[in-house]
């Protein structure tokens, strides 16, 4: 048995929420590590990216890109470096979502948003350096295998471009005061929320061994599921969660008028289609067997999840 086989067999016998808090001080340890500290040039700067990135958030993409790599007995050491990578992303998505021309919120994680405690230009700037930071883990990064690294890098690339989640953001501040259709609210949801959550699941696969063909058939379906889970929860919480519950500010999406599938289905009826895609997302997995315990854990925390 080899040492990655091991640790993953190791860390399966560990309490779902030990498992959690593991990896996440383990990610939040990385992320300290690979930012610039706070007293390097330019330090306002530096000492936003910390303030946005340290500190705070679920890590629910690094929690799935580490329990997709147990299905492929993926070492820690690579799967903290794609967790990172993708964690930067999502948190320079926040930043940019928070400003006042994007969803213009105050609020996140608890704390005020980036260009409130620090200042618009500033946040801009952020964002900007945090993509740049997550594309220079991913390559710097001896994967041993040159070609795969660099799907990595173009998966990565296509979930926070214009054909994942900036094209899902656009096609939502297009989408404001509209009634659009569940197959177009669902395409919305698919590259704005669910891309990166897909790419965390397939990133977190790729570095350990080769799945076959159908495996990464049935793991990328998986994904699909859970990151549409993962916005169905959202937009309910949104509307029976308190503010200082979410950490942001609850409500907002009804107020500014934005289609969620409660307005499109009504609440009762978006909890029954969350039920249904943890359903879908859960028989996606059964193929991997034991080894896809992590990956059942967390569609049910991400379906369960009261924040």
């Amino acid at each position: 048995m080899s040492e990655s086989d091991i640790f993953s067999r190791a860390r399966r016998d560990v309490s779902f929420p030990d498992w959690m808090a593991s990896v996440q001080a383990q990610v939040e340890a990385a992320l300290a590590r690979s930012l610039p500290p706070a007293e390097a040039i330019p330090g306002r700067l530096h000492q936003a990216m910390r303030y946005t990135s340290l500190n705070g958030g679920k890590r629910v993409r690094p929690l799935l890109a580490f329990a997709a790599g147990e299905l492929t007995a993926a070492t820690p050491q690579r799967l903290e470096v794609v967790a990172s990578a993708i964690e930067l992303i999502h948190s320079y998505s926040l930043v940019h979502d928070d400003l006042p021309s994007m969803d213009n919120d105050v609020l996140r994680r608890g704390r005020p948003t980036c260009h409130v405690e620090y200042d618009e230009a500033t946040a801009l700037l952020v964002g900007d350096s945090l993509q740049s930071l997550a594309f220079e883990l991913l390559a710097r990064e001896d994967f041993g295998d040159p070609t795969g690294q660099l799907e990595m890098v173009r998966l990565l690339a296509r979930a926070g471009g214009s054909c994942g989640m900036a094209g899902g953001q656009s096609i939502d501040l297009e989408s404001v005061g509209r009634n659009l259709n569940q197959p177009e609210l669902e395409l919305m949801h698919a590259l704005k929320t669910g891309a990166l959550i897909r790419a965390a699941v397939m990133l977190g696969a790729l570095c350990g061994t080769a799945l076959s063909v159908r495996q990464t058939s049935s793991l990328d379906r998986f994904a699909k599921r859970a990151g549409l889970l993962f916005q169905v929860v959202d937009d309910i919480l949104d509307c029976t969660a308190s503010t200082a519950t979410l950490g942001k500010t609850a409500g907002k999406d009804a107020a500014a008028e934005k289609p969620t599938y409660v307005s499109l289905m009504g609440l009762e009826r978006a909890r029954e289609f969350a039920a249904d895609l943890r359903k879908q997302a859960l028989d996606s997995l059964t193929i991997f067997g034991e080894r896809s315990q992590r990956l059942v854990e967390l569609t049910d925390f991400i379906a369960q999840r009261k924040f």
